[in-house]
């Protein structure tokens, strides 16, 4: 019940009557408003957590205002959206609510739900501990396709029957309701890897009612990459929805050079009327882990007391076995072997023998002469400190080739890092947006500003139906960031990946401060968003 008055009460207009009397005025700063046109000089005039005035330098120099803020030399811009995010369930603990780890680059909304993860109960848990709490960014939320079928099939390995597919789509609608921005997937991940296309875009019509959209982590991104991201495509084009491929990234040596093949793809889809987009986090390499956790045990060694993994490796049978089981998944489920391939593994770092850094696993079993999981065992075998890998290689070339692509978005698939976090997965997390500004624009100069922050703020408010973001115009809400253009620059590293982002001096959600004079201010005036078309 408390849920549904405070959703209603979010979706009924609260304007205050304006006075003469700004809560914010910004002064002297380069706006670069969002749009893609070239920066302006010009002030800010915020009040009531919108903006009200967008004007001429001086302009505001008599109105009277609480905070007045210098941005000489300095970009004032729309608070960027992270439209691929898994940081909102740790933002749900009150001691993680402020999200620092994304404040730090200028991040002012994330989206949480992505890879098909949320069932409504999930969702409904987020915006109760959001209207209760707060967080420091804004949220919105996909429901999620691996979500609502294992809340109806559990792990079943097979295409549901029409009671649960209408059951299926009965949570979705749920979703929707709750005020998703629309269905995220996940098929090569348990159990959505069980379905089948057909499934997909039954429970995609679901949204289309709603002017909802189609997220997905593709199902075989490495072995099956077109198809893979055909599949993406055909779902939203039979639906009746914009589909979007979720971090989209040549994976592995045996694609190198395929993203023109996937721009292509892309563009032709857009030029038959279907609002085909991407996003991108802007690395060499994907999701990163250690390399003994790619071991996947077969189900009689798991939980087994007094288990040693080195001695299990040392012995050639039970090497056999887990060998089968790492390759090949158990029973059918999920492994990163499986998925990605020994030619997408690349070690991003080995305390022991640094010389290994920038080896990949399938060219060393070559060079060696054996096999590939051989040289996985015996690189675990020989290692003091653990060796850690990307478990996703991505050529630079490639990279670049997708990031000047006009529908392409920034987006960062990274976790919950604070200060405090001594150890983070990929660099991502923290640097994404400011490598964005500070590696991709001012150095390698393959975006202009504009473009880049374009790709950020107004292409995905617009994509996901969240109008009254994503611009530095009078009516938006008062989501801004304000950033030094001559030091933004990602600090994390594969060694370092907790390094906070530097260069971000002032963050505003909904006109309050969240980071001051690059100091966290402890509000938490991020709210719960529901998708407006």
């Amino acid at each position: 019940m408390l849920l549904t008055l405070l959703l209603a009460l979010a979706q009924t207009p609260q304007v205050p009557a304006l006075t003469d009397s700004l809560d914010l005025v910004i002064t002297g700063a380069r706006i670069v408003d969002g749009s893609g046109r070239p920066g302006f000089a010009g002030d800010v005039g915020v009040q009531f957590g919108k903006i009200t005035d967008v004007v001429k330098p001086g302009a505001l120099r008599n109105r009277p205002a609480r905070v007045r803020i210098d941005a000489k030399g300095l970009v004032v811009a729309p608070g960027f959206i992270d439209v691929h995010s898994h940081t909102v369930d740790a933002i749900l603990a009150p001691e993680r609510k402020l999200n620092e780890g994304v404040i730090r680059q200028g991040v002012t909304t994330v989206v949480g739900g992505p890879d098909g993860g949320f069932d409504p109960a999930r969702m409904k848990r987020v915006i109760d501990a959001l209207w209760s709490q707060g967080a420091g960014t804004n949220v919105a939320l996909y429901v999620g396709h691996n979500g609502v079928r294992r809340a109806v099939m559990g792990n079943a390995q097979q295409a549901p029957d029409a009671d649960q597919l209408e059951k299926m789509k009965a949570l979705v609608r749920e979703g929707m309701e709750l005020g998703a921005v629309g269905l995220s997937s996940g098929p090569m991940y348990e159990p959505g890897m069980f379905s089948k296309t057909d499934e997909l875009i039954e429970l995609a019509k679901v949204v289309a009612p709603y002017h909802g959209i189609y997220d997905s982590h593709v199902r075989d991104p490495v072995k099956r990459l077109i198809w893979s991201d055909q599949e993406c495509l055909e779902v939203g084009e039979k639906a009746g929805v914009a589909p979007k491929i979720a971090h989209e990234k040549a994976v592995g040596l045996e694609n190198e050079g395929k993203i023109h093949e996937v721009i292509a793809m892309v563009n032709a889809a857009r030029m038959r009327g279907i609002d085909a987009v991407t996003d991108q986090y802007p690395y060499d390499g994907a999701a990163t882990a250690r390399l003994d956790r790619i071991i996947v045990l077969p189900k009689d060694l798991r939980g087994r007391e007094g288990f040693d993994l080195h001695a299990a490796l040392r012995d050639p049978a039970l090497r056999a076995r887990i060998k089968e089981s790492s390759e090949n998944g158990v029973d059918g489920g999920f492994s990163w072997l499986k998925a990605v391939g020994y030619s997408s593994m690349r070690i991003t770092n080995s305390p022991d023998e640094p010389k290994l850094v920038g080896e990949y696993l399938s060219l060393m079993a070559e060079r060696r002469k054996m096999d590939p999981f051989d040289l996985v065992a015996e690189l675990i075998l020989g290692a003091k400190r653990p060796i850690e890998i990307t478990l996703g290689a991505i050529k630079e070339s490639d990279v670049r080739a997708l990031l000047v692509q006009p529908w392409n978005m920034i987006a960062s698939d990274g976790d919950y890092v604070d200060s405090k976090t001594e150890r983070a997965g990929h660099p991502r997390s923290t640097g994404t947006f400011a490598r964005v500004l500070g590696h991709y624009v001012r150095e390698a100069k393959v975006l202009t500003l504009e473009e880049a922050v374009r790709k950020m703020t107004s292409l995905p408010a617009d994509w996901i139906g969240l109008r009254d973001r994503g611009r530095v115009a009078e009516g938006q809400a008062a989501d801004l960031v304000i950033f030094d253009p001559r030091t933004i620059a990602d600090r994390s590293t594969w060694e370092k990946p907790a390094l906070m982002a530097a260069g971000v001096r002032d963050v505003f959600v909904n006109g309050v401060a969240v980071l001051r004079d690059e100091a966290l201010t402890g509000k938490a005036p991020g709210r719960y968003l529901r998708a407006r078309r």
